[in-house]
């Protein structure tokens, strides 16, 4: 019998970053399972979806055995949660069981063995290590994530465009009627590589990134890419398929330009936004030289109009948005003002930072 102790707070905590990605109902009973490996006092966590991996490493007490099995990862975590923070826990191995006690509570749970664990193939061979503050790219994939697309039949819009080049990381997402771009600058610099990260990869980065200053380090090959941070190793493959030239869809040199603040342009947009037709979601932008008129409409006959006072010189323009398409980008960013640039009614508008090329969000009009 060989034993493995730890308080619930750290067990649990452990558990819950590697089960993001376990999927509840799967063809491979297995992949509801997390699997163990115990090395002295090293316990080695490991997930797979068959295209995504994760595994961590702890130390936790116990004796010098050593084990490898696999348990249900998501009764594990349900089991912890009901026990108190600090209590100690151990977990016993012995034949197809796992045996989880804590205080007066026992609870025996069935196993499948560990060599039938799927573990993801690595690539044989990685481009150059590039790390950046995990704080960095959690801001980057926040400033770009919102425009991915969704279950689109053009299978590489369901991710993020990951480019580095040079001294600069550059992350771009698409769905076809908008398109978000933000970048930062690295420390190192890198050999051209551009990769797409599927969506749920780029959602499982964002749940386990934190703001704390440590690195993450990337690593990207022909169809898989590597992260770790914080004792943490995420194998991901890659989408394969060809980005769209993002550089083309940008805007340059509209005449018209404003800047403005963010918060009350943000919160006009939702005022009016609860009167649009569920199936539109349209708003209508009226740029007048010193007035922003932001109204809506539904098949009620019900309508809402918002007027912004604002800083501008420009063509008298009349543009319609859906307006979750600009709610969605505000609403990412910290910035207090914001520039938006427009060339007529009919053409995508740009918007930006003041005096900051990090970040672009383009939006296609839509007829209203």
């Amino acid at each position: 019998m060989i034993v493995l102790k730890a308080t619930q707070e750290k067990l649990l905590s452990v558990l819950q970053s590697v089960s993001g990605i376990v999927e509840k109902r799967h063809t491979l009973p297995i992949l509801a399972n997390v699997l163990l490996r115990k090395t002295g006092n090293n316990v080695q966590f490991t997930t797979s979806d068959l295209e995504i991996q994760i595994r961590t490493m702890s130390d936790m007490d116990g004796d010098t055995g050593n084990f490898t099995t696999t348990v249900g990862a998501r009764k594990l975590i349900d089991i912890l949660r009901t026990m108190p923070g600090d209590q100690t826990v151990s977990l016993e191995s012995s034949a197809s069981k796992l045996i989880l006690k804590g205080g007066k509570s026992k609870f025996t749970l069935q196993t499948l063995p560990a060599e039938d664990f799927p573990l993801v193939q690595e690539a044989p061979s990685f481009g150059p290590k590039f790390s950046v503050p995990q704080k960095t790219l959690k801001d980057l994939l926040n400033q770009v994530s919102f425009a991915m697309a969704v279950h689109d039949i053009r299978y590489y819009l369901n991710g993020i465009l990951f480019v580095a080049e040079g001294k600069q990381l550059s992350l771009v997402a698409t769905d076809g009627h908008r398109l978000a771009y933000a970048s930062a600058m690295l420390d190192v610099e890198v050999p051209r590589q551009e990769v797409i990260l599927p969506r749920k990869t780029v959602l499982e980065l964002q749940r386990l990134l934190s703001d704390a200053e440590g690195a993450i380090e990337m690593q990207f090959a022909n169809n898989q890419a590597k992260f770790a941070f914080e004792g943490m190793e995420f194998v991901t493959k890659l989408v394969e398929g060809k980005f769209p030239d993002y550089n083309r869809v940008i805007p340059k040199n509209h005449k018209n330009s404003v800047t403005l603040g963010r918060a009350p342009l943000l919160a006009s947009l939702q005022r009016t936004a609860i009167l649009t037709s569920e199936k539109f979601k349209g708003v209508r932008l009226n740029l007048e030289p010193g007035t922003l008129r932001v109204a809506s409409n539904n098949a009620e006959q019900e309508e809402a109009v918002d007027e912004l006072d604002i800083d501008y010189g420009g063509d008298a323009i009349e543009i319609g948005f859906n307006v979750t398409y600009l709610i969605d980008a505000l609403a990412n960013m910290e910035q207090d003002m914001v520039k938006i640039e427009l060339a007529d009614a009919n053409s995508s508008a740009l918007v930006t930072i003041p005096e900051n090329a990090s970040f672009k969000y383009v939006v296609m009009p839509m007829r209203i």
